[in-house]
């Protein structure tokens, strides 16, 4: 315990493992059957509780909950889990819930930033390189793919799916999917057009963006249906992973795509 940093007032469980050069801050508790990877800092007053597993690299600010039950109604108290990768940073006052299904998982992935009072409920499925600025609030069941931003004080319904390195903007309401690669804000948020400033960072070349143009713009055509907008853009446009995966993702988009 000396060599992983462990402050005197911290509480580890007997059960709790513990990897290489890990630091606990005072009065932080560690509970049974968590598992904590090597490196990872832990602040003071964080409470990381049931069956958590904690990728090696990560920072968790003061106040931090982690593994707490879901604030469900329909939770059982049956076994579930929360699953966090690699180097993520996990502000102050951040909570992260289990999953309410029976061996269920809330998982996120790696290289995340999760900003200070942010909300991860049950059953989160969050990618990696994402952030989530200060106060997001993701419902149960919401899906974030890789490198999306959340603005601050953005909550978001159960259910809804955010697309690859789409950016969402603060104190919007999402009660549909934003799709990949697009800039969403409003009460309800709305699609306002390509996420320009994230995808030339992402490397996306000029071709791409003038083919993810032209997609969206066939697919918000007037007078074409769903399933029309989505056989003219593969006839219309040329294929490339970013433009079949927004035509994957608009295919199977269940709560529908912000207007």
């Amino acid at each position: 315990m000396k060599k992983k940093k462990i402050h005197p007032t911290a509480l580890i469980a007997k059960g709790a493992k513990l990897g290489p050069d890990v630091e606990v801050g005072p009065y932080s508790m560690i509970g049974d059957g968590v598992k904590i990877g090597k490196g990872v800092k832990v602040g003071s007053f964080c409470v990381i509780e049931n069956k958590v597993t904690i990728g090696a690299g990560c920072k968790i600010f003061t106040g931090a909950v982690i593994g707490s039950i879901p604030q469900d109604l329909k939770y059982d108290g049956a076994p579930s889990s929360v699953v966090i990768g690699e180097n993520n940073i996990i502000r102050e006052y951040v909570t992260i819930n289990l999953s309410t299904t029976k061996e269920g998982q809330t998982v996120v992935g790696s290289n995340n930033l999760i900003m200070a009072y942010s909300h991860i409920a049950h059953d989160c499925r969050v990618g990696d390189h994402c952030i989530i600025a200060n106060n997001g609030t993701l419902a149960g069941h919401v899906t974030l793919e890789d490198r999306v931003v959340v603005g601050g004080l953005v909550a978001i319904h159960q259910f809804v799916r955010l697309g690859t390195l789409c950016i969402v903007g603060g104190c919007s309401k999402v009660v549909t999917d934003p799709p990949p690669y697009s800039t969403c804000d409003g009460h309800p948020a709305k699609f306002y057009g390509l996420n320009l400033v994230g995808l030339k960072r992402a490397g996306i070349s000029k071709d791409i963006l003038h083919d993810l143009k032209n997609a969206y713009k066939i697919y918000f055509q007037a007078g074409l249906n769903k399933k029309h907008a989505i056989e003219e853009i593969k006839k219309s446009v040329v294929s490339s992973k970013e433009v079949d995966h927004l035509v994957r993702f608009l295919s199977t988009s269940e709560r529908g795509i912000c207007h």
